[in-house]
């Protein structure tokens, strides 16, 4: 039986993965903010040594950044080479979800060899998490890999980004505030991403070092989500354009190029944006 283990296990993704692993008879160690302090290096390394894993799949994110603490806390849990330093020989794979935040903006579909240009903090510290990862692991000799995910959703999103806002507004009433229409986003279903991690671990024929792109290839803009969110739910959706300011990381165009995943992987997204907002809004 294989040995994973799953840091920000208790996190949108990391619950999907462990759901899945736990499902195919992983035996799986779930670490969440209340295991380990991952800010803090020795309470990260203890973490790792007492799983003892065969994988280790990093999903843990700090976003936290109004106060000086905050940044320092969410650097150090989004940079943590420390991590490879822990593992036990039997180790034999490193999966790190990146984000596509570590890219600059681009109005072509985004391919691996984009240049690292992060659009904020967050990118920012997850682009140099991304490139610490790697070098650890080459170091160590541990086969590691960074997916880049584009924007993900599904069921037990956090109840404040987009597509619950949206679907919320369906079911209650309420007014959705959008951006200035034209910010598009290329929406990834979160059981998508999942199958990535999982693949990834499991092929030893992927190079050591390798960065993947998960994305559908397709972008759609806020309100023409909303749009296709009315006719999923059959209830209309009150919006009010332009009155929320967007993220720092908004651009006209963000939308994954995804051909190297699927020519190394295998891996294809499979659950189109209509689809997946049927499945979230079924399982409200």
């Amino acid at each position: 039986m294989t040995r994973a283990l799953v840091t920000g296990a208790g996190g949108f993704v990391g619950r999907h993965l462990v759901a899945r692993l736990r499902a195919e008879g992983w035996d799986v160690v779930a670490a969440t903010r209340g295991d380990a302090d991952l800010a803090d290096p020795e309470s990260g390394r203890a973490a790792v040594r007492a799983a003892d894993p065969d994988v280790v799949f990093c999903l843990a994110a700090g976003r936290a950044k109004a106060t000086a603490a905050e940044r320092a806390a969410s650097t150090a849990v989004n940079t943590t080479p420390w991590l490879v330093d822990a593992l036990p020989p039997r180790c034999r794979a490193v999966v790190r979800l990146g984000s596509s935040t570590e890219y600059g903006a681009s109005a072509s579909p985004l391919a691996e060899d984009a240049p690292l240009a992060p659009r904020g903090f967050f990118g920012a510290t997850k682009a140099a998490g991304s490139l610490l990862l790697l070098a650890a692991a080459a170091e160590r000799g541990v086969r590691a890999t960074v997916l880049r995910a584009f924007q993900v959703y599904g069921p037990g999103d956090h109840p404040t980004r987009f597509v619950p806002t949206v679907l919320a507004a369906a079911a209650g009433g309420a007014t959705v505030p959008l951006t200035a229409p034209g910010r598009r986003r290329d929406w990834v279903w979160v059981d998508d991403v999942v199958d990535a991690c999982v693949r990834s671990a499991a092929d030893d024929a992927l190079p050591p070092g390798q960065v993947l792109n998960l994305g559908t290839g397709v972008q759609t803009a806020n309100e023409e989500l909303v749009d296709l969110a009315e006719r999923v739910t059959g209830r209309p959706i009150a919006r009010a354009p332009g009155a929320h300011p967007g993220r720092s990381w908004d651009t006209a165009d963000w939308v994954c190029d995804p051909s190297l995943a699927h020519r190394l992987l295998g891996w294809t997204a499979g659950v189109g944006l209509a689809e997946g907002l049927r499945r979230t809004w079924a399982a409200r």
